[in-house]
């Protein structure tokens, strides 16, 4: 049982070579919430933002399409560089990166200042984002690897949950630009236990030495390996209806439902809880029924959460909405750490490869769905649903597709 398990989750019968300790966990959380944690904490500030910039939230929306774009592109060049020179250069790198942006978008009094700053944040923490993932697969394997990431899940899931409840504090008691510094702060003491507690964990005689020609056609063999491309396309699109959900909150609760921006927040806080007990099951779950099927489970119910929005009342209210979310977000934390732990199992080697392309196309579909999610004419509920629904089924078929390669 315990073999097919692990075949099932990673594509590997090995097992780890090292104990998953709470330490390896915060740090691996750190890393990979930092982005989360910069783009939704500015949300609720929107209309405080907009206000001092003269721009209107549907501007600001630039803000958060550009850093998608950046962020998406900029692992791409992060992940072969990680395999060659190991993780901790491009880690440290990437968030002093990260703070010089900060700094920017704190002090901007024109949105093109702003835009610019973020676009720096994203060149910066893209590298930590993606290496949170392949610093995973160096230290794990097999159900290990799964449950590092499932954690790891929970505390990405949490900072885009807390951190309009943050934002929205600092928002009214400092003014928006605090938020930028509590930003920054977390960065550097990111990147001090970083230094301390973990270090380099991709040893050299391990690194390849990509030449340019060399990181196209591996990324060519990746995009072509059906073991990869299929779950990696499918997390893709799992994760592009969360963030579809983070573009049209404003207009969904703010406008929609006249919440106050704590009370945003304090919503954002409340779906945390559904991640994080979606994430502590997942592993179990898929101890017993296999990896392939609890994501399959897990994509399905999402699906049906985005559906909800669409079959349910003319005017649904909050609680309808809230019920859509819950079924979302359940499905998403189910599916999203067994499917990545699958795209990732058997390419130990070019984790960092591996890595940025899965945030490239995750990051990819964000831009598309919030871009849409800002676009499209429907009502915010309807536009949401349809997003979510159509890319839960798209990635259902495409991850069936994989079978059991």
């Amino acid at each position: 049982m315990q073999a097919r398990t692990s075949l099932a989750i990673a594509g590997t019968q090995h097992t780890s070579s090292q104990p998953l300790t709470g330490r390896i966990v915060a740090l691996l959380a750190g890393l990979a919430a930092i982005s989360m944690l910069s783009t939704n904490i500015i949300l609720p500030a929107f209309a405080a933002i907009g206000e001092d910039l003269g721009v209107t939230a549907r501007e600001l929306g630039l803000t958060l399409s550009s850093f998608f774009i950046t962020f998406a592109l900029g692992q791409l060049v992060v992940g072969p560089l990680a395999d060659r020179y190991g993780r901790q250069k491009l880690v440290l790198g990437g968030l002093s990166v990260f703070v010089v942006g900060t700094v920017i978008a704190g002090f901007a009094s024109t949105l093109d200042v702003l835009i610019a700053g973020r676009v720096v944040q994203a060149l910066g923490v893209c590298a930590a984002s993606v290496l949170s993932r392949a610093i995973a697969r160096d230290l794990f394997e097999g159900e290990t690897l799964a449950r590092a990431l499932s954690l790891t899940m929970i505390a990405t899931a949490a900072a885009p949950g807390f951190s309009p409840l943050a934002g929205s504090v600092l928002a009214v008691t400092l003014g928006w630009r605090a938020i930028f510094i509590l930003v920054g702060l977390a960065a550097v003491a990111l990147a001090f236990f970083y230094v301390r507690d973990l270090g380099e964990t991709h040893p050299a005689d391990r690194r390849a030495p990509h030449s340019a020609r060399s990181v196209v056609l591996a990324y060519c063999r990746l995009a072509a390996d059906k073991r990869f491309i299929l779950p990696a396309v499918s997390m893709g699109l799992l994760l592009s209806g969360l963030f579809a959900s983070f573009a049209a909150a404003p207009a969904i609760l703010m406008q929609g439902f006249g919440l106050t921006s704590v009370q945003t927040g304090l919503y954002f806080a409340s779906t945390v809880f559904v991640v994080f007990a979606a994430g502590m099951a997942a592993p179990r779950l898929a101890h017993r029924l296999g990896g392939r099927i609890v994501t399959l489970l897990g994509i399905a119910c999402a699906m049906m959460g985005g559906g909800l929005l669409l079959v349910g009342p003319t005017e649904p209210g909050l609680w309808w909405y809230a019920l859509s979310m819950v079924t979302f977000l359940w499905g998403m934390g189910l599916a999203n750490p067994l499917g990545t732990a699958i795209a990732m199992g058997p390419f130990g080697k070019e984790a960092g490869m591996a890595s940025a392309l899965l945030g490239f196309l995750s990051m990819g579909a964000a831009a598309l769905a919030t871009w849409l999610a800002s676009v499209l004419s429907f009502a915010p509920m309807t536009t949401l649903g349809g997003i979510q629904a159509t890319a839960c089924l798209v990635a259902l078929v495409l991850f069936l597709l994989r079978g059991k390669i």
